[in-house]
């Protein structure tokens, strides 16, 4: 070939493959802040996501009974044998309401030292079967492992961060993997195991990327509402576009339990308070939503809800997206002699409104609370969140999946997903594939890396002669950093510690 001919040949190859050092340089960059966070998100997010399968395992004596044919005891009493198995200082908070033959009824407690506690009982002999401390059963810890490191709101800005950088390392490791020089797109995506050393290591960890960057890219969006930091902005945001939280959720709506000697609209039978419509009514015809609302329209505004409490605050294990800043009612005035309704009434209540299985049952915590009911399951579109008077039984707030706006639809939807509930155990394999698949990315990634590190070197890509035309993937980055401001710091931290250290290599003859 003659020099000229090898001449242009270098010259369309380094045209082809201008920026791509650059682009490596940001890869590594996100992969060493990622790969130790990315091991245990897959590590725990895959453990978490069998949770339904694995506690049974972990506690049988606890959680699982014999089924018999003979009929549950009432709520009441099992609540009244749960509560007989702690010290008098104990304060039930929650009950987890199921009928399932074979699962024991739950009651969590909150003890004298703040710890919460829950009680175990056999729901057709009243046998309490043992107690678990909320806060540190397997579950529980490996769900605050993948939440937040166990290290409060500082683990909680490191995960948000750490998946903040995986859309950085997503988007380079898909450019980096891009077919060049004549190679086919079919020939990019077959891993070729008759390469040796790193450059096998290489093949598999960029084939892998490609098949699982989809599924990595949802877990990452699904994820992401959920953070303790862009979540919550991104919530706000939300509601005040109309395409969040439902109408009233943010207080826009009177929320109250009715106290005795209150002028109330009486209340008739249970199951005649649904219409067809499936609108509450009250004995009389009337919506009992527009009564309430009315009623609150004398009272003062500020004694509508308790001054900071919401959803989220309450003693249950998951809420839906959509209601977790929704103000938890309360009364305008001080208590009364009252007689509230037991939680077995309640529990009949929620039952005749089409709800009768794996809900939680938040207790009324004072005089002027109301009964919580959190409907969370698989499929997003049966979830509910309902306010019942506890002294009335009156049905205060309704809010159904139809509310909410399209945002918490979505995000709803991407939450099952993300925790393998939407179809199954199809979906639980498939998220445990994803997660695994993204932990062996990482370990791949290492051994890549520690093959080609010099000796005492961070091992970092070199940097690219002259300017790469990468206008584009600089405009995407600009634009992650300004929706994900966190991220945005570290990037320009990132970049700024790269130039002073490393600055720009030199050019050479």
């Amino acid at each position: 070939m003659s020099t000229t001919t090898a001449q242009r040949t270098g010259s369309v190859t380094g045209a082809a493959n201008a920026g791509y050092r650059t682009l490596w340089r940001w890869h590594f960059y996100a992969g060493l802040f990622v790969m130790p966070f990315l091991i245990v998100l897959a590590i725990t997010g895959t453990l978490y996501c069998f949770q339904p399968q694995l506690e049974p395992l972990l506690y049988p004596h606890r959680l699982v009974v014999e089924p018999r044919a003979t009929p549950r005891l009432p709520e009441d009493v099992l609540l009244a044998r749960a509560r007989a198995a702690l010290p008098p200082t104990a304060k039930a908070l929650t009950a987890e309401i199921g009928t399932a033959p074979k699962r024991s009824a739950e009651f969590i407690f909150r003890l004298a030292d703040g710890d919460k506690e829950s009680v175990y009982v056999n729901p057709f002999s009243g046998e309490v079967l043992g107690t678990l401390s909320v806060e540190h059963r397997l579950m529980q810890v490996v769900r605050m492992l993948h939440r937040k490191l166990l290290l409060g709101k500082a683990g909680e800005l490191l995960m948000e961060l750490a998946a903040c950088w995986t859309l950085v390392m997503l988007g380079t490791g898909v450019a980096l993997w891009w077919p060049r020089g004549g190679a086919t797109l079919r020939s990019a995506l077959k891993p070729r195991f008759t390469l040796k050393g790193r450059a096998l290591w290489k093949n598999l960890h960029t084939v892998m990327g490609i098949w699982l960057a989809l599924g990595a890219l949802a877990f990452v969006l699904t994820g992401l509402p959920w953070s303790g930091s862009w979540g919550k902005q991104f919530k706000a945001l939300a509601t005040a576009s109309n395409l969040g939280a439902p109408p009233g959720a943010w207080g826009g709506l009177p929320l109250r339990s009715a106290l005795p000697g209150a002028p109330v609209a009486p209340v008739a039978p249970v199951a005649e308070l649904l219409t067809t419509s499936g609108a509450v009514k009250s004995a009389t015809g009337h919506d009992l939503h527009r009564e309430h609302r009315a009623q609150a329209d004398d009272a003062d505004t500020d004694t509508n809800t308790m001054p900071g409490m919401v959803m989220d605050d309450l003693p249950l294990r998951q809420t839906p997206w959509a209601v977790g800043d929704a103000p938890v009612p309360a009364s305008r005035s001080s208590a009364r002699t009252a007689n509230p309704l037991p939680p077995g009434r309640v529990v009949q209540i929620v039952a005749s409104l089409g709800i009768t299985d794996r809900y939680s049952l938040v207790l009324p915590d004072s005089a002027t609370g109301v009964y919580s009911v959190s409907y969370f399951p698989a499929d997003p579109r049966a979830e509910r969140t309902l306010y019942i008077d506890q002294y009335s039984g009156a049905v205060l707030r309704d809010i159904r999946y139809r509310d909410y706006g399209a945002v918490s639809k979505a995000v709803s939807f991407g939450t099952s997903l993300h925790m393998g509930r939407l179809f199954g155990l199809a979906n639980q394999l498939i998220c445990a594939a994803i997660s695994l698949g993204l932990a062996a990315m990482a370990v791949t990634g290492c051994v890549m890396w520690w093959k080609r590190r010099p000796s005492g070197s961070l091992g970092a890509p070199a940097r690219e002669r002259g300017k790469p035309p990468l206008r584009g993937w600089r405009s995407a980055l600009v634009l992650l950093g300004v929706i994900f401001p966190l991220m945005g710091a570290t990037l320009l931290a990132v970049w700024l510690a790269d130039w002073a250290c490393f600055g720009r290599a030199k050019k050479t003859a």
